[in-house]
């Protein structure tokens, strides 16, 4: 049978250990008396039997009495000398009904509502016997009994809330996050493992909330992105049907098509970013290394435009991390500096270091970005000027992308305005390595 509720499970368990603990005492209670107490008890009781008959037979009846006095005095009840035939000695009371059967010649219970102590003397001539008021058997312990019982049941009730309540506001809370509600956190201030276990689910509702806003919101920028180019790409392809011109007109389509694998190439290039960092790559990069290798890859664009890149400085540490990935953020802002570069002006990349990160800082000499807009540079699909856009191909892909990748590994990236040109900084964690290790050298500018 499958328990329903844990408080009911704790409470059951707790109650079935403390029961078996109460028997387990019971029964050293009992062993003990038989093995240590009992004992004293018969050898008390001899002793008295022995001091009643001396008593008789030395000080006769009276000194007889004033023994069995005493001793009433000392222990309660009414002590006896009887005969062997049960008869008191000093009354000739017959009192044969509370001595035990043959062959008992001790005996210590309760019988006829009272409390009997029997003991007959080793040459069987007389019993001693002590006569009190019946009481319930261990009456003295019921009270610790009951406080123990007490106790035990409130501790193991505080248990059962310190347990369950917590797993209960977790299992709530899992249920809200479950039904929408993304922004649902267990709140709780614990160092145990059920701590831990409102701690992971914190940190994996957190990650789960910006996936699933991110994917919301390149869903909805997506769709947005493809209505454009697919209802241009529609109209090109009747328009070719038709026109005079049809070297142009396909020239619009290969345009229309080339702007979509950009943008589908871009969101393929995002969702890896996002992606599941266990599978993503992680070995020691050499940045020098990625830098110059994305200078030489952009060797036939800034030729094209005329332009010039200069490269200063150099780096003699390493960057944990995806080798890809830093590759794609320094091309990225690399390619959008020679995109927005004025036709012969210089792009500047410096490399700089200090003891815990490296500084990969582009800029171009163009234009620059409004002010007011310098903030939304690095979002999806953020563009200035739409037409310049078009124009150059870009999709407002290619600064996310190398934001997502900065920030994957520890980093920052920022922008701001050179006057003229933009400056785009990139700083990421690094790793001094020693001066045999250091990168070959970058190639001669561009």
């Amino acid at each position: 049978m499958r328990m329903k509720s844990l408080y009911l499970a704790i409470l059951l368990a707790m109650a079935g250990i403390l029961s078996f603990s109460v028997v387990v005492f019971f029964a050293i209670s009992r062993g003990m008396e038989q093995r240590y107490f009992v004992p004293v008890f018969d050898a008390m009781d001899s002793v008295e039997v022995q001091d009643a008959r001396e008593m008789l037979e030395t000080r006769g009846p009276d000194g007889l009495v004033e023994y069995m006095r005493r001793l009433n005095k000392a222990f309660g009840g009414v002590h006896y000398l009887l005969d062997g035939n049960g008869r008191d000695v000093l009354t000739g009371e017959d009192l044969s009904r509370y001595l035990p059967k043959a062959p008992l010649t001790k005996w210590r219970g309760h019988k006829f509502g009272k409390a009997l102590v029997t003991r007959r003397s080793d040459d069987g001539r007389y019993w001693f016997l002590a006569i009190s008021p019946a009481q319930p058997r261990n009456a003295p312990f019921y009270h610790y009994y009951l406080l123990v019982v007490g106790a035990s049941g409130i501790l193991c009730w505080l248990a059962a809330v310190y347990v369950v309540s917590p797993i209960r506001q977790i299992a709530a809370t899992i249920k809200r996050f479950g039904e929408g509600d993304l922004s649902a956190r267990v709140i709780m201030q614990r160092g145990d493992e059920i701590g831990s276990l409102g701690q992971s689910f914190n940190s994996m509702a957190e990650r789960m909330q910006k996936l699933l806003l991110s994917e919301q919101r390149l869903l909805g920028d997506v769709s947005h992105e493809l209505r454009s180019p697919l209802a241009r790409l529609k109209f090109s392809v009747k328009l070719a049907r038709t026109a005079p011109d049809r070297d142009a007109a396909l020239d619009r389509v290969k345009r229309d098509i080339d702007r979509l694998s950009t943008l589908v190439s871009g969101l393929v290039e995002m969702t890896r970013a996002e992606g599941d960092p266990t599978l993503r790559k992680s070995e020691m990069v050499c940045l020098n290394d990625v830098v110059a290798e994305t200078v030489r890859d952009s060797v036939v664009e800034v030729e094209a435009r005329g332009c010039n890149i200069r490269v200063t400085g150099r780096l003699a540490a390493k960057v944990p991390g995806d080798a890809e990935l830093l590759r794609r953020a320094v091309e990225n802002v690399l390619r959008n500096a020679i995109r927005y570069s004025p036709p012969n002006a210089n792009i500047d990349v410096e490399l700089s270091q200090s003891d815990r990160a490296v500084l990969i800082a582009i800029r171009d000499y163009g234009t620059g970005i409004p002010e007011e807009f310098m903030d939304r540079i690095f979002d999806p699909f953020f563009r200035v000027e739409e037409a310049r856009d078009s124009g150059t191909g870009g999709v407002g892909l290619g600064l996310s992308i190398a934001r997502r990748s900065v920030q994957l590994h520890g980093g920052s990236i920022a922008a701001r305005n050179a006057h003229p040109g933009l400056r785009v900084e990139i700083k990421l964690p690094a790793v001094i390595v020693a001066q045999n290790e250091t990168a070959d050298r970058l190639p001669n500018p561009v």
